[in-house]
């Protein structure tokens, strides 16, 4: 059994607060299940990161979201450290961030993915980029960040006016109207699927993580079929992408097809969150969970 467990959390991209409410749910449940744990909030002083890192724990719980934490960054020094680490290696996290390379990979491997396009700043805001209703985001955020849906006479305030940080290049997606799914996959198991349900619109930052902002259904009433369907391109997702540890995948279903939007590589671990809540309907406490993720750490070597 792993003894000492580093557990990263905080970091300094815009989903800090969820990591560190994420991280703290962690330290408290590897303590629980008997690890010697120290919790770390990581900023942007790689030495200092390195010097909170010696003597070298046994394992890394990375509880950080968003850039740097979850795109390959910090995957990369745990490499060269020898540090093993959850959740999945630098090239499986730079390609899950990239929703544009993300998107072509899952087509490949046959998931459908819903039309979309990468466009400028300028291009969007001229108009006519694509037919109404559909989302902007940035490129590689996480969280719900940064995104919009553009309806017809929508007059919300973007890029410099709603002081827009992710860059000059924006994916522009066709909005699937229908039912938000998500699937959770342990390895190479997907544990459930649930259905999410908002009254915000759709599920925005504060609908992931406001108490009460959304609703989880699971096991989602859907028919059996959907949910293999699903079950079964989470697991190509995660696949394809080259994942290992735990991973989310995030769909949509407009009544007839099934539409993969994206994976997240390093999923939250908050009271409110989707993974523990399936690791639960499949029979696995938050301590297991967590245990599991921590003795099947591994670095590349």
């Amino acid at each position: 059994m792993t003894k000492h467990v580093a557990v990263l959390m905080g970091g300094w991209s815009a989903e800090r607060e969820v990591s560190l409410v994420t991280g703290a749910a962690c330290v408290k449940a590897l303590q629980d299940a008997g690890y010697d744990v120290t919790p770390i909030d990581v900023q942007r002083d790689m030495g200092a990161l390195m010097t909170r890192l010696y003597p070298k724990p046994d394992a890394i719980f990375n509880a950080l979201h968003g850039r740097y934490g979850e795109d390959g960054c910090v995957q990369g020094l745990l490499d060269i450290l020898g540090i093993p680490y959850t959740h999945s290696g630098l090239l499986a996290s730079a390609l899950a961030m990239d929703k544009p390379m993300a998107k072509k990979l899952f087509a490949a491997a046959g998931i459908p993915i819903a039309r979309h396009e990468m466009k400028t700043q300028k291009d969007i805001l001229s108009g006519n980029v694509m037919p109404v209703p559909y989302v902007i985001k940035p490129a590689n955020e996480g969280s719900s960040v940064g995104v919009h849906i553009i309806r017809e006479g929508s007059n919300e305030p973007l890029f410099e006016e709603s002081g827009w940080p992710f860059g000059n290049m924006v994916m522009v997606e066709e909005y699937i109207v229908g039912r938000e799914m998500t699937v959770s996959v342990m390895g190479e198991r997907a544990l459930g699927v649930t259905e999410i349900t908002t009254s915000r619109g759709f599920y925005d930052y504060d609908a992931k993580y406001e108490k009460g902002g959304s609703t989880h259904d699971i096991p989602a009433n859907i028919p059996d079929a959907l949910t293999e369907t699903l079950m079964d391109y989470a697991v190509k997702a995660h696949q394809a992408l080259g994942c290992r540890g735990v991973s989310r995948a995030d769909f949509r279903y407009d009544g007839e097809n099934v539409f993969i939007l994206e994976v997240n590589t390093q999923p939250g671990m908050t009271p409110t969150s989707l993974v523990p809540e399936q690791a639960a309907y499949a029979g696995m406490s938050f301590a297991d969970l967590v245990t599991w993720m921590i003795e099947n750490a591994e670095c590349d070597p």
